[in-house]
């Protein structure tokens, strides 16, 4: 890797520790950031936003203020407008739900961005640029992740969609790098312990 891609080494480090990266997709800005704020106070280490959340801009910037040291990354990224306006209020690392090649052209040397795919072309050709989504991993589970891993052993993949917390060491052991939880995450009744179950020390 270049000196070009240390936010991409950085946000691959966070993620081997943590294991989980909460995707908090709420309805409203105040839900994000509430999210935002219980996640980090749980001591998250990375989280992600999404542009589905109406005024998402604004609790991108009000979080970026309110934890500098957290990770942030926005998702749902399919527009090039969507990753200049998430890049400009300051997030870490963007990641679109399917191939969005169009994004990747236009984004400055250095900025991360995490394409999501279903097949095990798009995963293999999202994860040649460092970290792969397979989205939505609901629908294949761990045995798809398996199958894709099998031919693509260097791959690091995060599945995200629909996944509950209990069976996140089910994926851990079908071999993701990291496993996106969303709803289910956010519904523990002790954030912190969750957390700290799937990180390593």
């Amino acid at each position: 890797m270049s000196t070009n891609d240390a936010d991409l080494v950085h946000l691959t480090e966070l993620l081997s520790l943590a294991r989980v990266l909460p995707v908090l997709r709420l309805p409203t800005a105040g839900e994000a950031l509430a999210a935002v704020d219980a996640c980090a106070r749980a001591g998250a280490v990375v989280v992600e936003l999404t542009t589905t959340t109406p005024g998402w801009t604004d609790t991108v910037s009000v979080a970026r203020r309110r934890w500098p040291g957290l990770a942030i990354g926005v998702g749902t990224v399919t527009t090039t407008a969507h990753a200049r306006v998430a890049l400009e209020r300051g997030v870490d690392f963007l990641v679109s739900p399917y191939p969005v090649p169009h994004v990747r052209e236009s984004l400055p040397a250095g900025a991360v961005l995490v394409e999501g795919g279903m097949t095990v072309a798009e995963v293999v050709t999202a994860g040649a640029h460092g970290l792969a989504k397979l989205f939505p991993a609901h629908v294949g589970g761990p045995a798809f992740l398996r199958s894709v891993l099998a031919v693509a052993p260097g791959v690091r993949i995060i599945p995200t969609g629909g996944i509950q917390l209990a069976s996140v060491d089910e994926w851990l052991a079908a071999g993701a790098y990291a496993v996106g939880v969303g709803t289910d995450l956010l519904a523990q009744p002790d954030l912190g312990a969750a957390l700290a179950r799937f990180a390593r020390s």
